[in-house]
């Protein structure tokens, strides 16, 4: 069934011809996200107390249900078992688990692909917003897949929340504001957004992991992660602001493709990314191969070819490939983490490559 959604939603990916239709007015969607990760906190919070005032502490009675690496509560954290301790009426957060989170678990991915396709410009922001629908039905249909294979008591409701989600974010997405003329133009902008964009994937795994997974009580482990990756978030974020000289041909080869792979991989991106860690590492890797061949493709058909990009580009794509096996390779974790790692490898070597063949090629 996974791999029939690879396969359907890449395709989709591929061949469909957006309308833009973004009206704007409705804020930033990374003001969105950041309430969606509030609210997640806030649920987690609801959930320990729960867990700690109904059922002691005692997790066996929903951990079985999921796979290790699950509901990690915080019984030790004082505020926690005080509000615990002095919460009237605990039994009434029983919601919060899985029901909630459902709910929340799309607009906190899709918002979060948005906001990075915003910092890159507005084209490629009104391209991808404009499939909210095909997004939303797609990573919806592959989270319910998910919660099919990890049967609990709650997965009908689940399913139904997760698909009335998918309704509400596909409306509001289009109506959230695009960017105005800021567009990645030069390697220091691409540098800068590359590195966004890495530290935005360490704040989403660690989210995911401690209010996702239910693992409140790892938040005291990843606080560090969280505020290195925010610092940097918001220093590349305001060194954004001055653009940097116009790119050369190497550099402005990788951002335009760069920008066709974000808009062909919106679609299949969730189903492709547990195609590889739930049974379909194959079909995933053949669908995102295919992402890549096909923007490759619409890159060339808007630049002019010669032997020596030719020659820029393959030595940037080889030692790139050579830095993403060595990080995916020597780091350990979630596959998420080491996928993060390998992909953060390969762009710093290969946009590396490009820039300083670039400044040779220029002069």
């Amino acid at each position: 069934m996974l791999q029939a959604i690879i396969g359907v939603s890449t395709l989709f990916g591929l061949v469909q011809r957006p309308r833009v239709r973004v009206r704007g007015g409705w804020g930033h969607p990374g003001v969105w996200l950041l309430g969606v990760v509030a609210v997640l906190l806030v649920n987690q919070v609801l959930l320990n107390v729960h867990i700690l005032a109904v059922h002691h502490g005692d997790v066996s009675f929903i951990a079985r249900y999921v796979p290790d690496g699950w509901f990690d509560i915080a019984d030790h954290d004082p505020v926690i078992t005080w509000l615990a301790a002095n919460f009237p009426t605990p039994q009434a957060f029983a919601v919060s688990i899985f029901r909630i989170p459902s709910f929340f678990e799309l607009p906190f991915g899709m918002l979060a692909y948005l906001t990075v396709c915003r910092w890159f410009g507005p084209e490629l922001y009104r391209r991808v917003a404009s499939l909210a629908w095909p997004m939303a039905f797609a990573y919806t249909t592959v989270f319910s897949l998910i919660e099919v294979k990890l049967e609990n008591p709650y997965t009908v409701q689940d399913v139904v929340i997760r698909y009335a989600s998918a309704v509400a974010v596909a409306f509001i997405v289009p109506k959230l504001d695009a960017p105005q003329g800021q567009r990645v133009t030069s390697a220091k902008d691409l540098v800068l957004l590359l590195v966004s964009v890495g530290a935005t994937g360490a704040l989403v795994l660690a989210i995911y992991d401690t209010v996702l997974l239910y693992n409140l009580g790892r938040v005291e482990k990843q606080l560090p992660v969280v505020i290195i990756a925010a610092v940097v978030l918001t220093a590349t974020r305001l060194a954004a602001r001055n653009k940097g000289t116009a790119a050369g041909p190497a550099i402005g080869t990788v951002i335009r493709m760069l920008s066709w792979f974000l808009a062909y991989f919106a679609v299949p991106a969730l189903a492709i990314r547990y195609g590889l860690i739930f049974g379909a590492p194959w079909t995933a890797t053949i669908a995102g191969v295919a992402v890549i061949t096909v923007a490759l493709a619409r890159t060339v058909r808007e630049i002019t070819v010669s032997a020596r990009w030719a020659l820029q580009l393959t030595g940037a794509a080889a030692a790139g490939v050579v830095a993403a096996y060595l990080g995916y390779r020597f780091s350990a974790g979630y596959p998420e983490l080491r996928l993060l790692l390998a992909v953060t490898a390969f762009c710093a070597i290969a946009v590396t490559t490009c820039a300083a063949t670039d400044r040779l090629y220029w002069r």
